[in-house]
């Protein structure tokens, strides 16, 4: 059976395209998800592949970076696969690697070189963000979810003042005005006289 596996770091980014490939070469199962590729351990297609794949199944990615971002990983993952009998296929790369079948010094060495670069690439990426977020700070912009206005507060805290009156939970007020009941709480602790479910 042949098997594709899928992915994007993030929500916003779309595998259609590398759905349409793994289903070119020929698979008509495909493990898809959207999450990061710097640890295998929170992925959940993937370790649903690597405990549904049987002995001379094939498994096809479009490219390495998409398997994994750290040469442990990419090599781990690997070697399991091929340890059940499972043919590893990297379509970008024309790379495969079968099962008891030793893969040449030099694919090896140039399986790990591409490994590298796809390491080095996400380390440049969180570089990049946490030097960015520094600079950020130290000008004095605002990190995370944008403040919310006044008047939203206001109105949710004079809502939860009438409680009595209009019958809502915080979780309604919440809805209702748009301020995260986090930030209720927040608001309801400053006060002096602050309420015993806002400890």
């Amino acid at each position: 059976m042949k098997i594709g596996y899928a992915r994007v770091s993030t929500v916003g980014q779309d595998y259609q395209t590398q759905k349409e490939i793994l289903e070119n070469n020929g698979c008509n199962k495909i493990y898809k998800e959207k999450v990061t590729g710097t640890s295998t351990a929170q992925r959940k297609e993937l370790n649903k592949l690597l405990d549904n794949v049987r002995e001379d199944d094939e498994v096809y990615i479009t490219k390495i970076d998409r398997l994994a971002r750290s040469i442990t990983d990419l090599n781990k993952v690997v070697k399991t696969l091929t340890d059940k009998g499972v043919s590893v296929h990297f379509i970008s790369e024309g790379m495969t690697f079968k099962p008891y079948d030793k893969a040449s010094s030099m694919q090896t060495m140039l399986f790990n070189i591409l490994g590298s670069f796809a390491q080095f690439e996400r380390e440049l990426i969180v570089e990049r963000t946490t030097g960015g977020r520094e600079r950020a700070k130290k000008q004095g912009k605002h990190m995370g979810r944008p403040s919310q206005p006044k008047k939203n507060i206001q109105k949710a805290l004079k809502l939860y003042d009438e409680r009595e009156q209009n019958g809502m939970s915080v979780n309604d007020i919440s809805k209702l005005t748009d301020v995260p009941y986090s930030t209720i709480y927040n608001e309801l602790k400053k006060r002096p006289d602050k309420p015993a479910d806002a400890k």
